[in-house]
């Protein structure tokens, strides 16, 4: 079996218990994160777009950091989105506030749905460790 190391912020113990998995593994230098949602630490579903891509952001800083990485050390990266023509100019604004551009590889996929009802989007990466 490889060697792998979970990484689970404090923020993110409830997802663990709630759901079985974790937000992220590392093996190697290679930190391989789950998606990450528009949802506070209770598990509820932000409902304003744009609050919840803020949050969707936030929450994959929080797995980065615990594993000692930052968005700079993100190598490859999915976005999936509900109504991905709706709401894609405020996606891309709230990102461009908080994530360094032109650093990975990006692959934007619409979805009809994501895990739970309201998500509108998912950010789903690859970070390497320095």
């Amino acid at each position: 079996m490889t060697d792998r190391t979970l990484i689970v912020p404090r923020q993110m113990e409830r997802v663990v218990e709630s759901s079985g998995y974790v937000p992220a593994v590392q093996v190697g230098a290679f930190i391989f994160c789950a998606g990450q949602v528009g949802r506070d630490e209770h598990l509820n579903v932000i409902e304003s777009p744009e609050a919840q891509f803020a949050a969707c952001w936030e929450n994959l800083r929080l797995v980065l950091e615990k594993a000692g990485c930052s968005f700079e050390d993100i190598v490859d990266m999915t976005t999936y989105h509900v109504s991905l023509s709706q709401h894609f100019d405020v996606f891309r604004a709230v990102k461009d506030r908080v994530f360094p551009r032109s650093i990975c590889a990006w692959t934007v996929i619409g979805v009809s749905e994501l895990a739970r009802p309201g998500l509108l989007a998912e950010v789903k990466c690859v970070a390497i460790k320095r």
